[in-house]
C-alpha cells in the first residue's frame, strides 16, 4: 500500500527529494499532535501524511511553516509537593517503627 501511496503522492510533488522532505516533516507535525487531515485508519504518521500528499492536502508550502511546538512541561502543583511530603514523612515513619 506504501508503495503506491508514494507513487500517487508523486502525481502532485514533481520532485522524489521534495516528496521526502514534505511527508518527513508532515509525518513529523502528526506525530507531534498535529490532526490528520484524513482519518487516521491506524496508519502510521508516515503513510497518513503520504496520503495527504496524495490528495493534494499538503504540499511544498509546508516546508516554510515551523513546526508545532510540543507541549511545555507542566509545573509541579502545591498539591504534588504535599503528597510528596506527606509520603516521606510516612516512610520516615516506617523507617522508625523498624529499628
Amino acid at each position: 500500500m506504501a508503495r503506491v501511496t508514494v507513487e500517487d503522492s508523486l502525481e502532485n510533488i514533481d520532485n522524489r527529494f521534495n516528496l521526502v522532505l514534505i511527508a518527513a516533516k508532515r509525518a513529523r507535525n502528526i506525530s507531534m499532535g498535529a490532526e490528520p487531515m484524513l482519518p487516521a485508519d491506524n496508519d502510521k504518521p508516515t503513510v497518513i501524511a503520504l496520503r495527504e500528499i496524495a490528495d493534494g492536502l499538503v504540499g511544498e508550502d509546508i516546508l516554510q511553516e515551523t513546526p508545532p511546538q510540543a507541549p511545555a512541561p507542566v509545573e509541579e502543583s502545591l498539591m504534588d509537593q504535599e503528597l510528596r511530603d506527606e509520603f516521606k514523612s510516612l516512610g520516615d515513619e516506617f523507617k522508625s517503627l523498624d529499628g
